[in-house]
């Protein structure tokens, strides 16, 4: 098995303990259990012990998982959590995760994932751990955030959309669905910097950007967003965390969990939350988006898009769906 603390990517200690108690460390999480560990009992001691040793193997537990490592039971581990200072183990574990972020490059998020994990039960975890990741970004979503993006988009005169590396498939299915309810979008594509700015030349504080990335954060992302921040523009991001450095140039910030410990970035809970983007402005103008899509109909039937049963059964089920929304309205 991959040994943790030889790795010389983690050259800085990872613990130093005197007269049994853990000394300063600069992550959030480690300082916490610095500055309380004297006043844990002693299963929460082997709790703080346990993570401090193997916080790669502690992220993928649950609260009942840990207890039982330690031989605690699930409500000790909770309360540990809250001991902590944290809201409950949700909030803790999610701590936990940004610890790992942080300490651990891609071929050692894969070594760590998939060194213990049996190929049987690959698909089931990756699948599960989706699910999770959908569940804590549906808790976390502020619905305020949420609805201001989408009147922000509603009111702009230009909508800029930006993806860079991974999260480019992200900006390619918003700006396609974006350019069936709006006149004006621009995806951005670039290689570089100065090609970027070139894109945004004439943004202005008419204009909306919706900037999207997780760790590794894009660093040409970022600079998008600090031009269009210059000049005024709105600014949306779509990030994994409130601490994400795209934030800093951000008025309106989405968070969609995204962390998964492994080489590949967890899409799905992004996703999502781009396609309720999408929904809740096709609502706002459901009836030009009723007129694109008929039209966009007659275009595809005459230059033979599609075949006839398929846009006959994506006329139907676009009709249905509209006609059920004006029936629960009316």
């Amino acid at each position: 098995m991959w040994n943790f603390k030889k790795s010389t990517a983690l050259a800085v200690s990872i613990k130093v303990r005197t007269e049994g108690k853990i000394m300063e460390q600069p992550d959030n999480l480690l300082n916490r259990l610095n500055q309380q560990y004297n006043s844990l009992s002693k299963g929460q001691k082997r709790l703080a012990d346990f993570i401090s040793d193997h916080y790669d193997k502690a992220v993928f537990m649950t609260a009942a998982k840990l207890g039982a490592e330690v031989g605690v039971s699930e409500s000790t581990t909770v309360r540990f959590a809250t001991q902590l200072g944290y809201a409950g183990f949700p909030e803790f574990h999610r701590a936990l995760e940004e610890l790992v972020r942080n300490r651990l490059n891609s071929i050692q998020r894969m070594e760590v994932t998939y060194g213990r994990v049996p190929q049987e039960k690959i698909l089931d975890n990756v699948l599960q751990s989706d699910i999770e990741k959908i569940k804590l970004t549906l808790e976390q979503t502020d619905r305020e955030t949420f609805n201001l993006a989408v009147d922000t988009i509603l009111h702009a005169k230009t909508i800029y959309v930006v993806g860079i590396r991974s999260c480019a498939p992200l900006a390619q299915f918003l700006g396609f669905y974006l350019n069936l309810i709006f006149e004006d979008v621009r995806l951005l594509h670039t290689s570089s910097s100065s090609e970027l700015f070139e894109q945004m030349i004439r943004i202005s504080e008419e204009d909306v950007i919706i900037g999207i990335s997780f760790p590794r954060y894009s660093m040409r992302t970022l600079k998008a967003m600090e031009f269009a921040n210059n000049r005024n523009a709105k600014v949306i991001t779509l990030t994994d965390s409130i601490h994400s450095p795209m934030n800093l140039y951000s008025s309106c910030n989405l968070l969609a969990r995204s962390d998964m410990a492994s080489i590949v970035d967890s899409l799905v809970a992004p996703l999502s939350v781009i396609n309720a983007l999408v929904v809740a402005l096709c609502m706002k103008k459901q009836n030009d988006v009723m007129h694109t899509l008929e039209t966009m109909e007659e275009i595809w039937d005459e230059y033979q898009v599609y075949s006839n049963d398929e846009i006959n059964y994506i006329d139907d089920k676009v009709k249905m769906k509209f006609m059920k929304l004006e029936e629960e309205d009316g």
